[in-house]
């Protein structure tokens, strides 16, 4: 296994977390490879992105919400150095190459076949760099019929079935964020993780190969075995559930939407008696289990909607709890970035960025006895450049003049 190379690096701004001295070279763009290296730098790890000199990743032009930036490569970014590098040209494939010789991890999303073309494919790192672990995220997978086709998130859902069963019943939707780019950034993140561990017992690095469609395809599970052996998909139910009732949206008298779902007859009990204070629905026949309020479905919401229409939010709320029916309100997304519980749990920080302070949540996992996380900078395209190439350049002259060696993978 390689040792860790922190003592070979400048200051990235922080060395502590569970991957400190773990170093990542990663050629990435958009959102599943980065979603999966910012998972590795907020524990810790060393990311070097490799960018594209003038344009980098073409994250960065999505929009300019965050006082000019991309909103999408300030929440994929954070934590990470930023190189531009020409990859392609003799200097910059050499460049390429030094860093991958002090790397732990290699991770790229780039066009299929493109790393092969550059030198940097596993099997041309296997043997000179057995300790290397490479993650290939693609939208389809390294061979196949689809494998060179471009595979963007909605794409990707709709080959997945995710958008037929998504929506209403006369619009199928996609899903309101890129679910297939992410659901590959975390399967290449906990990969990773995986192959960590593993070469901590062997020594050995390894491949690993992330497909989108693959990845999502595991999310769509259940609606797949519903599918096959029930002979019908699920139905698209919007807001609702499709094999569920009462289950939802209901409005309030205060042009409130809350979100009600009930899972066993013991809580159908307490809603009809506490909810809707009409105990006597209990024996009706076309609720009696939760088949038959699903195939009533329309009748019985609007029995709700009647109740949950002649109270206030506040009212409303007040007897799903006194019930413990699993209740929500809903929530906009700037209602969300003001949520009372993200609040009271601390959950929000502050960190660095080219056009100043920024807030952001802070990473998930809460990993208790250890310091309160902070939050690294977003970079600049470029920032990194010089004091990479310096290091590099430095390191080489030390070992040319018989100094000690690099560690090896």
């Amino acid at each position: 296994m390689s040792e860790l190379h922190t003592q070979h690096l400048p200051d990235p701004g922080t060395t502590d977390g569970p991957l400190a001295g773990l170093v990542v070279v990663s050629l990435e763009q958009a959102v599943a490879a980065p979603f999966a290296t910012r998972q590795l730098a907020d524990l810790g790890a060393r990311v070097i992105k490799i960018e594209r000199p003038g344009s980098g990743d073409l994250a960065r032009g999505y929009d300019r919400t965050v006082r000019g930036i991309s909103s999408h490569f300030v929440w994929l970014n954070r934590g990470k150095e930023s190189i531009e590098l020409d990859v392609r040209s003799e200097e910059g494939n050499r460049r390429l190459h030094a860093l991958i010789d002090r790397a732990d991890v290699l991770v790229q999303n780039l066009a299929p076949g493109a790393a092969a073309r550059l030198g940097i494919g596993h099997a041309a790192l296997a043997v000179s760099h057995p300790g290397l672990i490479t993650c290939d995220i693609s939208g389809y997978g390294g061979s196949g019929a689809y494998r060179d086709r471009k595979a963007y998130d909605l794409l990707v859902q709709s080959e997945a079935g995710l958008v037929s069963i998504t929506g209403t019943p006369d619009t199928p939707s996609k899903v309101g964020l890129s679910i297939a780019d992410i659901c590959a950034g975390m399967y290449a993140y906990s990969g990773i993780l995986t192959a960590l561990l593993d070469r901590g017992r062997t020594g050995r690095g390894t491949q690993l190969e992330i497909s989108m469609l693959e990845a999502l395809g595991e999310w769509m599970g259940y609606a797949e075995y519903f599918t096959r052996y029930g002979g019908t998909a699920p139905g698209r139910a919007g807001a609702s559930h499709a094999t569920i009732a009462p289950y939802g949206p209901f409005p309030t008298r205060d042009e409130q939407t809350v979100m009600l779902g009930l899972q066993n007859e013991h809580e159908w009990a307490a809603f009809c008696d506490i909810v809707l204070r009409r105990p006597q629905l209990l024996h009706d026949a076309r609720f009696t289990g939760n088949a038959d309020r699903v195939a009533h479905r329309a009748e019985l919401d609007n029995m709700v909607r009647k109740v949950t229409q002649s109270l206030t939010a506040k009212e409303l709320l007040g007897r799903l709890a006194q019930a413990r029916i699993a209740h929500a309100r809903q929530r906009t997304v700037e209602e969300f970035g003001d949520h009372p519980q993200l609040h009271a749990r601390d959950r929000w920080a502050s960190f660095d960025s080219p056009v100043g302070e920024l807030r952001g949540l802070i990473p998930p996992v809460t990993v208790h006895g250890q310091a309160p996380h902070r939050l690294r900078p977003v970079p600049a395209l470029g920032q990194h450049t010089d004091a990479v190439l310096a290091w590099l350049d430095g390191a080489a002259e030390r070992l040319h003049d018989g100094g000690a060696p690099w560690p090896q993978n």
